[in-house]
């Protein structure tokens, strides 16, 4: 008999790995209220789920739907979606964090930057990324290698800008 792991586990298994992703795709001002959304709504439903389901996917998947909630959100409010000053967190992870880096990850177009937490951060198969986002691996493929040739282009003109000053 397959027994699923207890809920508390998997939380603690998936929770740095599903901050970062929220972080990715919605910026670290609402990245806790999706990571909260997500665990919740995955509370709800986890005694449904097979117990041969890839959680993390499943998990990906939620915080996925969580943080198109909130970036829709945002555009009714016609809130900005630039990153506050303030970068502060109740939610610590693991080694240190490079800004820039993030703030690069959240200038990406949507799917760019979904394609590339997904792959990139959670280790995804580009099959169920295109399951989460819709549409094919090609085209998550080359939403998330489109993704990180932005994110060079943009490290490599920080880089020049510095040397110039």
């Amino acid at each position: 008999m397959d027994m699923k792991k207890p809920f508390e586990t998997i939380v603690v298994e998936h929770s740095v790995t599903i901050l970062r992703v929220c972080r990715a795709v919605v910026g670290w001002h609402d990245a806790e209220d999706a990571w909260s959304e997500t665990f919740l709504s995955a509370l709800r439903t986890y005694p449904d789920l097979p117990s041969d389901a890839n959680v993390e996917a499943w998990l990906v998947t939620i915080a996925h739907r969580k943080a198109v909630d909130i970036i829709r959100k945002q555009r009714r409010t016609d809130r900005s979606l630039t990153l506050p000053s303030d970068r502060t967190s109740t939610t610590s992870t693991s080694g240190s964090t490079n800004h820039d880096l993030w703030d690069s990850v959240q200038s990406l177009p949507d799917k760019q930057r979904q394609a590339v937490a997904y792959h990139y951060i959670v280790g995804l198969p580009y099959v169920d990324i295109a399951r989460i986002l819709g549409g094919s691996a090609d085209a998550a493929r080359r939403a998330a290698a489109d993704g990180v040739r932005n994110l060079r282009k943009t490290i490599n003109d920080v880089e020049e800008e510095g040397a110039r000053k």
